[in-house]
C-alpha cells in the first residue's frame, strides 16, 4: 500500500502564499492615488483591449495585477454583485467597502480551500466628496483586506514604488500633477540594475473617477489628453465647461440617475459612453 506525503498545514500555506507572490511580482505594476478631482488609476498595460483599470459602478472603480483571467472573473463577479444589489435596494446601497468584504471571502476561501490560489492583488476604489471621504481597499490573494491612506501600489516592485508616492503625493494635486507622479513612480524601478527607466503613453492604462460628476464618475484618459498630462500642458488636465457639474449631495439625483449600469454596458460589448475620444 503505497504512503501519502504529509505536509503541515504550515508548509501548505508557505507554499500557496509563494506561488501567489511570485505570479504577482511577474505582472506590471499599477498605482492608484487620491487627487483633489478625485481618485486616479494608472496602470502599465501594454494591451489595448486587456485591461486591468475598469469601473464597477456609479463611484467605484477596480484595478488589479496579476492573472488577469482570474482578476477579471473577480471583476465581472463585483459587477454582477453591484448591479444586483442596486436595483434590489438602492445605487446608495452599493459600497465600495460591501464589494471588498465580498472578494476577501472570495479570495480567502479558494486561498485554505483550492490547492492552487488566485495570483492576483486587487484595489477597490471609492470616490467620495471630498479627497479625505476617498477609500482605497487592497486585497491580496490570501483575502486580506487593507484601507490604504489615499495611495498605493501594487505589483512585483510595489514597495519601491509606494516609496515614491508618499514621499510626494499630496490630497489637493491636480490630475495633471498626479499623472506625473504615478508615472515618476512607475519608472522610478525596472530598469537595467534597478535603474530608472522610460515608459511611453502608449504603455500606460490611465482612469480616473470623477468627483464632480453625477451617476457613473468613471472616465478613461487616453490619446492626445493623456498625452498633454504627461507632457505638462495645464489645459489638458482640464475638463470643457460643459461636463463639470456640481459635487452631488447624494450620488443618486434624480436629474442625474445612470439609465446604464457597468454591468449592461459590459454584458452588450459596447463602449462606456463617458470615455473620452483620443
Amino acid at each position: 500500500m503505497a504512503m501519502q506525503f504529509y505536509a503541515s498545514p504550515e508548509q501548505i500555506m508557505r507554499d500557496r502564499s509563494e506561488l501567489a507572490r511570485k505570479g504577482i511580482a511577474r505582472g506590471r505594476s499599477a498605482v492608484v492615488l487620491s487627487y483633489s478631482g478625485g481618485v486616479l488609476f494608472v496602470a502599465e498595460n501594454l494591451s489595448s483591449t486587456l485591461h486591468k483599470v475598469s469601473e464597477i459602478y456609479d463611484r467605484i472603480g477596480f484595478a488589479a495585477v496579476g492573472r488577469y483571467n482570474e482578476f477579471e472573473n473577480m471583476r465581472r463577479a463585483g459587477v454582477r454583485m453591484a448591479d444586483l444589489n442596486g436595483l434590489s435596494y438602492d445605487r446608495r446601497d452599493v459600497t465600495g467597502l460591501a464589494l471588498a468584504n465580498a472578494y476577501a471571502q472570495t479570495l480567502g476561501a479558494i486561498f485554505t480551500e483550492q490547492s492552487k490560489p488566485f495570483e492576483v492583488e486587487i484595489c477597490v476604489a471609492e470616490v467620495g466628496a471630498t479627497p479625505e471621504e476617498d477609500a482605497l481597499y487592497r486585497l491580496t490573494y490570501d483575502g486580506s483586506v487593507n484601507d490604504e491612506p489615499g495611495r498605493m501600489a501594487m505589483g512585483g516592485q510595489a514597495e519601491a514604488i509606494a516609496g515614491s508616492l508618499k514621499s510626494q503625493h499630496r490630497p489637493d494635486m491636480s490630475l495633471g500633477e498626479a499623472v506625473r507622479l504615478a508615472l515618476a513612480a512607475l519608472s522610478s524601478v525596472g530598469g537595467e540594475g534597478g535603474a530608472a527607466r522610460t515608459i511611453a503613453a502608449n504603455q500606460l492604462e490611465v482612469a480616473v473617477l470623477d468627483r464632480h460628476r453625477v451617476g457613473r464618475t468613471f472616465r478613461r484618459i487616453t490619446g492626445a489628453a493623456l498625452t498633454a498630462l504627461l507632457d505638462g500642458d495645464a489645459a489638458g488636465g482640464a475638463e470643457p465647461v460643459g461636463e463639470r457639474a456640481e459635487t452631488p449631495t447624494t450620488p443618486t439625483e434624480e436629474a442625474g440617475k445612470p439609465t446604464t449600469s457597468a454591468g449592461s454596458a459590459d454584458l452588450e460589448g459596447r463602449r462606456d459612453a463617458d470615455t473620452p475620444e483620443a
